[in-house]
C-alpha cells in the first residue's frame, strides 16, 4: 500500500520557500513514513477504540507457533467481541497494512511494521509494571542497540536526560533542608538503585560497541552522572543526621517535632478540623480592602494621630516549663563499625567490613565508610571520621554472596602506618617530671 502524500499539508507548517525534505530533524521521520503511518493508524481515535485495536493486534501476534489466522479462527478466538466491531477493527488494520490478507490461502498474518510496533509496545508494558522502570527501559534500549550494532545517539541522550532529572530532584531535596523531602528522595534513590546498577553494567559493555565521538561523549557524561547519583546516599545520610541534631523534643517523652509533623500528615482533613475545633481563633480578613492601600492608610494614621508614639515594648514573657532534652542513641551499626575500625590492626576488605545482617544495614555501613577523613562533620560521626584508617578502592567487583549482598566494589580499609623509630635505632624515653617523687620515677 502506498503511503499518502502529506507534502502539501506539511508545507502549511513551514516557513515560505522551505521544503520538508530539507529540514534535518524532519527528514528521518519522512524516511520512516510507513512505520509512522502504522503508529498513527493504530492510535488514532477514541481511547476505547485504540485499546480494542491494540488488544486484537497483540493477540494475533502472540501465536508464534502458528502466525497465520483464518477468519474462522479469529471469530472463535475473539468470541467475546461483537462480530461487527471485530470486522471493523480487522478492516482498519488491513487498510493501514498492519495486518496482511492472503487472498489465495484466505489467511491473515502480521506485517513487518505491525510486528515492530508490537515488539516496542511489549517492552513499554513490561517496564511500566516496574516501580521507576523508566530507567530500566532506557538502559534496555541502549543495551539492545549496542548488542546489534545499531545504537542510536537518541537512546543515550534520553538516558542522560533522565539521570539529569533525578540528580536535579535530589539536589533540590538537599537544598530544601526538609526532612520529609530528604527521606522521600532517599526512598526514591533506593528504588532506582537496581536500575542504576544495571545501567552501569550496560555502560561498561559499550567499549566494544564502536561508538562515534558524539556518542562516546554522551556515554562518558552518563557515567559521571551515575557516579554523582550513587554518592547521594551518603549526602542524604549526612543531611538527615544534621537535621536530627536540630530537632526540638517535646515534653519528657522524647517526642520530636518531626515525628509530630509526620503524624499530622497521616491525619485526614476531617480529623484535623475536629482536632482544631475550639483551639484556633478565627480572624476575619477584609478581603474587600487592598493590602497595600490598607498599609498606606495605617502608616498615615499612625504618623498623624500618634506623633509622640516612637517606641514600643515587647510583652512580658510567659511562664513556661523547661524540659530536659533526651539524648539520642547513635545507630547500632555506627557504634559497631567505629569499634571495629578502631581496633583494626591489618588491612580488611570492604566486603568483610560492610556485609552482615540485611541489605539496609550493609548499605548504611558502606555510606559511613565515605565519611572517613571528613573534617566538617557532626559530633555523632566525628569518632568514626577521626579514626586513623584510610579507604582504598579497586577497579573490579568482588563477589560477596551473604547478608543480602551479591556483589560489591573491591576495596580495602587500611590502618595507619605506625610511627617510625628514631634514626639511632633506640626508642626515646619520656622526659622526667621535675615535680615527681624520685622513688616513683
Amino acid at each position: 500500500m502506498d503511503a499518502p502524500d502529506h507534502s502539501g499539508s506539511l508545507a502549511e507548517f513551514l516557513a515560505p520557500g522551505l521544503l520538508a525534505e530539507d529540514i534535518p530533524p524532519l527528514f528521518p521521520l519522512l524516511a520512516a513514513r510507513p512505520l509512522v503511518g502504522a503508529l498513527i493508524a493504530l492510535f488514532r481515535g477514541g481511547d476505547d477504540e485504540v485499546l480494542i485495536r491494540l488488544m486484537v493486534l497483540r493477540e494475533i501476534g502472540l501465536r508464534a507457533d502458528a502466525p497465520e489466522w483464518t477468519p474462522r479462527e479469529l471469530e472463535s478466538h475473539f468470541a467475546y467481541l461483537s462480530q461487527t466491531k471485530l470486522n471493523t477493527v480487522l478492516a482498519r488494520l488491513r487498510e493501514h497494512a498492519l495486518l496482511l490478507w492472503d487472498n489465495e490461502r484466505r489467511v491473515y498474518q502480521l506485517s513487518t511494521e505491525g510486528r515492530m510496533v508490537l515488539s516496542a509496545l511489549s517492552n513499554l508494558l513490561v517496564f511500566n509494571a516496574e516501580q521507576d522502570g523508566e530507567l530500566g527501559f532506557l538502559a534496555a534500549q541502549v543495551a539492545a542497540g549496542a548488542a546489534v550494532g545499531k545504537l542510536a545517539p537518541e537512546a543515550l541522550s534520553h538516558l542522560l536526560a533522565r539521570l539529569g532529572e533525578l540528580e536535579e530532584e535530589f539536589a533540590q531535596a538537599v537544598a530544601s533542608g526538609s526532612e520529609f523531602r530528604l527521606r522521600a528522595a532517599q526512598s526514591k534513590l533506593a528504588s532506582v538503585q537496581q536500575w542504576l546498577d544495571r545501567a552501569n553494567a550496560v555502560m561498561k559493555d559499550l567499549s566494544d560497541a564502536g561508538l562515534d565521538d558524539g556518542s562516546w561523549r554522551l556515554a562518558q557524561s552518563i557515567g559521571q552522572r551515575q557516579s554523582r547519583l550513587l554518592r547521594m546516599a551518603s549526602v542524604f545520610q549526612r543531611e538527615l543526621a544534621a537535621i536530627a541534631r536540630q530537632q526540638v523534643h517535646l515534653s519528657q517523652g522524647g517526642l520530636s517535632t518531626s515525628e509530630l509533623a509526620a503524624w499530622l500528615k497521616t491525619q485526614s482533613p476531617d480529623s484535623l478540623a475536629a482536632l482544631a475545633d475550639g483551639r484556633l481563633a478565627a480572624t476575619p480578613e477584609s478581603v474587600f480592602v487592598l493590602p497595600d492601600v490598607m498599609l498606606d492608610n495605617t502608616e498615615e494614621f499612625v504618623t498623624r494621630e500618634q506623633p509622640a508614639r516612637k517606641t514600643s515594648a515587647m510583652p512580658a514573657p510567659a511562664e513556661i516549663e523547661y524540659t530536659r532534652d533526651v539524648p539520642l542513641e547513635p545507630p547500632r551499626e555506627l557504634v559497631e563499625l567505629t569499634r571495629m575500625l578502631a581496633g583494626l590492626a591489618s588491612p580488611a576488605s570492604v566486603a568483610d567490613t560492610v556485609a552482615g545482617g540485611r541489605f539496609g544495614a550493609a548499605s548504611y555501613r558502606l555510606s559511613l565508610l565515605a565519611l572517613l577523613g571528613e573534617t566538617n562533620i557532626g559530633p555523632e560521626l566525628a569518632p568514626l571520621a577521626e579514626l586513623p584508617v584510610t579507604l582504598e578502592w579497586g577497579d573490579a567487583m568482588e563477589a560477596v554472596g551473604r547478608g543480602e549482598v551479591a556483589w560489591i566494589s573491591a576495596g580495602r580499609v587500611l590502618p595507619a602506618a605506625p610511627a617510625s623509630p628514631p634514626a639511632d635505632g633506640h626508642a626515646s624515653l619520656p622526659a622526667a617530671n621535675p615535680d615527681q617523687n624520685p622513688d616513683e620515677q
